[in-house]
């Protein structure tokens, strides 16, 4: 039969490494309290506090792009640039808030654990015919959603307002999946810099727009300096790796960090505080480890062209 001949493509090191990093900065979110002891988790309403970070963003990218002159991006790129906004921020931020009562946190960790399944089966789809394919992608995507469910339990829904909550979960890995699909393609025809600073800016008018209206608490004034010195920080930080990565790492690659910041988290639960450790969650560790290693490091296939000839 007539097919298509695939030629292997190298992982290139900086790129894993960034994103090693950024998972490291990701998980040092289970720590806030320990490492800033003035940080006051009622400073700020939800919303708000997810808004300052973006808002870091938005100011940091784009003196960047003045300051390197970059060309204004044209209409369908700042349309690009809102949705992906929309998309990978501020949509599954909305659907998990719905889920705050309906299911524990631990089990939204567990369910977050499906975005890389999602990007391995949509990505070469999104992509179009030169997508990136790893053979065993989905297999082992699997796997570290397996290794996931071992380390951090997830609740079966007994309510029917539970198994909405558990539906909004997977509705918002999904979106998260399909949006990371569309910025790494979206990454490769407009200036990351333009990227960022509209797509931050994007989700800080959202989040500091929806927050008086989807909820009541009220600034108490205590601790916003220490919060936004946290934003700035480590969740600008984050940010920025995020979006370096766009055109440098395939969606299925990026998305392995829903599995990996779970995972340095348990690690620094057992290193820090000798947090005891099951034989479930070392078998656990085992499968996100071989899964999402499988993911970073095995080469891609991409079609050279050519075809097979008949037989």
């Amino acid at each position: 039969m007539a097919g298509k001949r695939f030629r292997m493509r190298a992982v290139k090191r900086y790129p894993v490494a960034a994103l090693l990093v950024l998972c490291f900065v990701w998980s040092l979110g289970s720590l806030r309290i320990d490492l800033l002891p003035a940080l006051d988790n009622h400073a700020l309403p939800p919303m708000e506090k997810q808004a300052l970070p973006f808002g870091w963003l938005a100011i940091t990218a784009s003196l960047f792009a003045i300051a390197n002159r970059r060309q204004w991006p044209n209409v369908r790129q700042i349309r690009s640039a809102i949705l992906i906004g929309l998309g990978l921020f501020v949509a599954p931020a909305l659907l998990v808030s719905l889920s705050n009562q309906g299911i524990s946190e631990l089990t939204r960790v567990a369910l977050f654990s499906l975005v890389p399944v999602f990007t391995v089966v949509l990505e070469p789809h999104i992509a179009g015919p030169t997508g990136q394919q790893r053979r065993g992608a989905l297999i082992a995507a699997l796997l570290a959603v397996g290794g996931t469910l071992c380390i951090f339990q997830a609740d079966v829904p007994s309510s029917i307002s539970a198994a909405g909550a558990f539906g909004a979960v997977v509705l918002a890995a999904a979106c998260v999946a399909t949006a990371s699909c569309f910025a790494a393609k979206a990454a490769a025809e407009m200036p990351i810099t333009m990227m960022s600073a509209i797509a931050g800016a994007t989700a800080l008018v959202c989040f500091a727009g929806l927050g008086p209206v989807l909820e009541r608490e009220a600034w108490t004034g205590r601790g916003i300096g220490p919060e936004m010195a946290w934003s700035a920080a480590v969740g600008l930080p984050g940010l920025l790796l995020l979006f370096w990565l766009l055109p440098r790492m395939s969606a299925a690659r990026m998305t392995t960090r829903f599995v990996l910041a779970p995972l340095i988290t348990a690690l620094f639960g057992v290193i820090l505080f000798r947090a005891e450790i099951s034989l479930r969650a070392l078998l656990g560790l085992l499968l996100v480890s071989t899964g999402a290693g499988w993911l970073l490091f095995a080469p891609d296939e991409e079609p050279d062209g050519t075809s097979l000839r008949l037989n």
